[in-house]
């Protein structure tokens, strides 16, 4: 739910290629003198014929190119000299490090009392590029080497500042810690050793049983005295992970920290949250980081923070790189191709994952920053919802169409149109009389509800009328003025509100007060929280903020193209209970995240698991929530840009997440909705959510014709779901992605196609989901990766060599292929997943091009918060060759509940059989295709927690 329900300005593009225009950000500037000639001829020619046409390019000009119009007599000029001195001209255009990231005018005079090189570049575009004007020289100093000191676990280093960085408050002496963590991990820290500085205080694994060099995967040089760089290689191959030689130097000042690194590659992903293609941009991408209330939209930073970034290496291994740090910051990508952070404060504290496989990089992460949490298995359900039903009889005759119309429906939700004036942890007793009723009812069907809350708390209520203020009060939990003598107060959806301090001792206390009073009334089996960058309506707060460096940083990175830190939200010199707002502002989410999360665990007894959705995120978000998407639109580029989205967030280690089907804002049509449903149904977190004022857009708001196509996509969801709850049991025991990128599965193809395709995506290793995006679309290409695949629906299979086809694409189709060599767990489907988990099992084998196959399923009560710890859960073993499929219990520790094996699919059996056995027992005739080499067993009643073996001979 938006703030201020802001309408994103779509963009027309819809295209992969398209999505990746470059991001201009501050790089306007040094186009300076060619926009000048460029805006002023445009401006005379105005005068002329073409006035409203040139004028409005002008316009544009002025807008786009952001000139300064301060200029000085020392600015650059055409056909001034420029430096040619070696260690200016010798560096490529494409390897230019910024020396003047800041804004404001750069001129030669300037950019040369940095001690940096002069020399505009304008290239084949001036308009779309990025190369700096300003930039370091090859022979920059920047910091020495003092001292190394080696052990066998680690390095401490010392570095000595040889020239001033043009920064204020330089730090003279920097400590550099190296630490051989594991032997896939390396971690290291650039810190002030005499001066202590805020770090993030977000708990990590960091290991206490440090490897030695020897029993590494990497190696890591720096010297023993000189200019300071430090470079990472892989062993095995020699390869770059990690350099700062040739990259941007490193720059320690008090509010603005530097250092660059080398790309193995052009093929990078990550750095979220931000709206844009699966692959970054290496086009000298400027990317924002810093919490904001943003509905999705190009070129901004949006609501979480993830410095986490993915490279692929020139022999298709991968690494990782994260850097633990939550002040302001960007990061530049670079054509080179390098990559250059630049943060307002904290430490560098960076982890290097070794892989090698992308799915070794996403574990080796998870294992730092935390596995993500086990969901109960109804949270995998559909989950339906909106802004202002219209009160509870709206909201009653929603649920009820949907029983009518037999959908598969889960879960309800309320927005904030259910609070009594806006205000958290109360519900309108006028407009929604009754609720608790209703959420008896949901429950007396198996079904679920979840609230939403926002972080704002109301300070207006008369004193004693309102526990959530007066409790705070009491417990001083609030974030405070930036002079600490009483709460800071800024304005959202209730009028005027305080903010809870997560970070404060009392917090998690004050927050469960809240939440089980109000459990008490109306028993909710999850929580929203929403509005937790945080948000705020005025900027900083009702009294404004202070004038100083935490407010008014010398460099503050891009956000939402050249805004200010306190835009949108608090100030940030605001204080908080362990530090500023300034260090701990996109925290701000994750710690009421925990917070919740914590809540939840104590009002359902510490045995019955739930779900938190949150809006804003940072690493480790994941061990107590999931996420959605934000606050997108009901347009066509929505729905695609939502699949880079899962992409990252699976990278990020929060597999439950998912985008607002068929979009919040605006009114949505059949055609966006029903392709949007099919696309959803892959979602590992699925919720079709929209705003007030607009038409109805669940499932049974539409005809019949229409209603059936998504009855059918959500039957096929419920079908797959002991498939997708066993991919997220790995990924809580093993942090592997839940939602794949092809080239998780498939590193290698020609041309590299696999590591630019973000429009399909897998469900962990077996499923291929290939959906429409676009209008009027009723063919497609998609890629098929070199290996045998199988049609879901019409079971026929290709060998493909590695190529896109052309699909078929009616309305009623979702294109989803199998990979031969799956064995995927099925239940027939139900209305809720309560009805659905009585079903009988069904297997659906695809075998490969040696009709071999395997697969797994975990199963257990479906909501136990200690289901895995105390071993109570069952998990089976597939396997299939030579015409025997054998299961195997690897565990079995809960058996309250019958498993049986209802039917049996087994795809690509080339020759009939002539009898098939279970257990040594003839199976009656059963159903074999020529056409299609499918064999179906029917009318099994096999327990799968015995062992089982199934063969047939020809």
């Amino acid at each position: 739910m938006a703030s201020f329900k802001d309408r994103e300005l779509l963009l027309s593009e819809k295209s992969q290629s398209e999505s990746r225009i470059v991001t201009r950000s501050y790089q306007q500037r040094r186009r300076f003198s060619f926009l000048t000639t460029i805006c002023t001829i445009c401006f005379a020619a105005s005068l002329g014929a073409f006035g409203i046409f040139v004028s409005m390019t002008f316009y544009d000009c002025m807008v786009e190119g952001n000139l300064e119009t301060n200029a000085t007599d020392t600015d650059f000029e055409a056909g001034d000299v420029v430096s040619n001195s070696p260690q200016c001209s010798s560096i490529p255009h494409t390897n230019r490090q910024d020396c003047w990231p800041q804004s404001g005018v750069v001129t030669q005079h300037k950019c040369e009392q940095k001690g940096c090189c002069w020399n505009p570049f304008y290239g084949n575009s001036p308009m779309l590029g990025g190369v700096p004007f300003c930039f370091y020289p090859s022979d920059y100093q920047g910091y020495t080497v003092t001292s190394v000191q080696k052990s066998d676990t680690g390095m401490k280093v010392m570095l000595r500042l040889q020239q001033p960085s043009g920064w204020p408050n330089d730090v003279q002496n920097v400590a550099l810690d190296v630490t051989f963590d594991t032997a896939q991990r390396l971690s290291f820290k650039f810190f002030d050793p005499n001066n202590a500085r805020y770090e993030v205080p977000v708990k990590v694994s960091r290991s206490t049983n440090h490897v030695t060099a020897a029993n590494t995967e990497y190696n890591v040089d720096i010297p023993s005295q000189g200019r300071f760089y430090i470079t990472v290689t892989r062993k095995s191959s020699g390869q770059v992970l990690f350099s700062t030689q040739g990259a941007s130097p490193l720059v320690f000042a008090d509010q603005f920290i530097q250092l660059g690194t080398q790309l193995s590659t052009k093929y990078i992903y990550g750095l979220g949250e931000h709206r844009a293609a699966f692959l970054v941009s290496t086009n000298w991408t400027k990317l924002a980081f810093w919490s904001r209330d943003q509905p999705p939209s190009r070129h901004s930073n949006l609501y979480g923070v993830h410095p986490f970034y993915l490279n692929i290496e020139e022999d298709h291994n991968a690494h990782g790189v994260f850097l633990l740090n939550s002040n302001a910051m960007e990061v530049e990508v670079q054509p080179a191709p390098a990559l250059t952070y630049r943060t307002t404060g904290g430490v560098l504290d960076f982890f290097v994952f070794t892989g090698p496989t992308p799915d070794n990089v996403v574990q080796q992460y998870t294992e730092l920053i935390g596995r993500p949490f086990m969901p109960p298995y109804w949270a995998l359900g559909f989950h339906l919802c909106r802004w202002k039903y219209g009160g509870i009889d709206g909201m009653k005759k929603v649920i009820k169409r949907m029983r009518d119309a037999k959908m598969p429906f889960d879960t309800q939700w309320n927005d904030i149109d259910y609070m009594r004036k806006h205000l958290d942890w109360t519900y309108d007793t006028k407009t929604f009389n009754g609720l608790p009723d209703v959420v008896a009812d949901l429950h007396q069907h198996g079904q679920h509800y979840i609230m939403i809350i926002d972080p704002g708390i109301s300070n207006v209520q008369p004193s004693g009328s309102y526990p959530a203020y007066d409790d705070g009060l009491k417990m001083d939990i609030f974030i405070k003025k930036p002079d600490g003598s009483a709460p800071i107060i800024g304005t959202v959806w209730p009028g005027t509100t305080a903010f809870p301090d997560f970070f404060h001792p009392n917090s998690s206390a004050y927050w469960l007060q809240q939440a089980k009073a109000y459990h008490d009334m109306v028993p909710f089996d999850g929580i929203w929280i929403d509005m937790n960058e945080p948000s705020n309506f005025v900027a900083g707060s009702e009294s404004g903020c202070p004038d100083n460096t935490l407010e008014n940083p010398p460099f503050v990175p891009p956000v939402l193209l050249g805004g200010k830190l306190k835009d949108k939200t608090l100030c940030a010199s605001a204080k908080q209970h362990i530090s500023s707002h300034y260090n701990l502002h996109s925290l701000y989410g994750h710690s009421e995240a925990i917070a919740t999360k914590s809540a939840l665990d104590i009002i359902k007894g510490g045995n019955t698991r739930s779900i938190v959705i949150s809006r804003s995120t940072y690493p480790s978000t994941g061990v107590h929530s999931g996420h959605w998407l934000g606050d997108n639109n009901a347009q066509w580029t929505d729905s695609y840009y939502s699949i880079p989205g899962i992409l990252n967030f699976n990278l990020f280690g929060i597999p439950l997440v998912g985008a607002d089907i068929c979009g919040f804002n605006g009114n949505t049509n059949t055609e966006l909705c029903t392709r949007w449903m099919q696309l959803g149904a892959f979602y590992p977190f699925m919720r079709n959510h929209n705003t007030f004022g607009t038409v109805d857009q669940d499932p049974a708001a539409f005809d019949q014709a229409t209603q059936k196509i998504m009855r059918d996509a959500l039957n096929l969801r419920y079908t797959l779901l002991p498939y997708l709850y066993t991919l997220f049991y790995r990924s809580h025991v093993d942090g592997l992605p839940v939602v794949r990128p092809l080239f998780f599965q498939y590193p290698v193809s020609d041309y590299n196609v696999t590591y630019m395709t973000d429009v399909q995506f897998m469900w962990g290793s077996a499923l291929l989901i290939t959906p429409t995006t676009s209008q009027n679309t009723y063919k497609g290409m998609g890629y098929l990766p070199k290996d045998r695949w199988y049609d879901w629906f019409n079971h026929s299979y290709i060998d493909s060599p590695g190529h896109y086809i052309t699909f078929d694409l009616p309305m009623e189709h979702i294109n989803l292929q199998v990979r031969g060599g799956s064995i995927i767990p099925l239940q027939s489907p139900n209305v809720t997943t309560t009805l659905a988990r009585k079903n009988n099992f069904i297997i659906y084998a695809a075998l490969d091009v040696s009709g071999s196959a395997s697969g797994e399923l975990y199963w257990d009560d479906g909501e136990s918060m200690d289901s895995i710890s105390s071993g109570s859960y069952n998990l089976l073993s597939f396997k299939l060759s030579k015409r025997v499929l054998t299961s195997s219990l690897v565990m079995g520790g809960y058996q309250s509940e019958p498993m049986i094996l209802g039917q049996l699919y087994i795809l690509g059996v080339e020759i009939g059989p002539t009898s098939v056995t279970a257990n040594g027992k003839i199976i009656p005739p059963v159903d074999y295709t020529y056409i299609n080499k499918m064999l179906v067993v029917h009318n099994l009643s096999e327990n799968l927690l015995q062992p089982l073996q199934i063969s047939w001979l020809v």
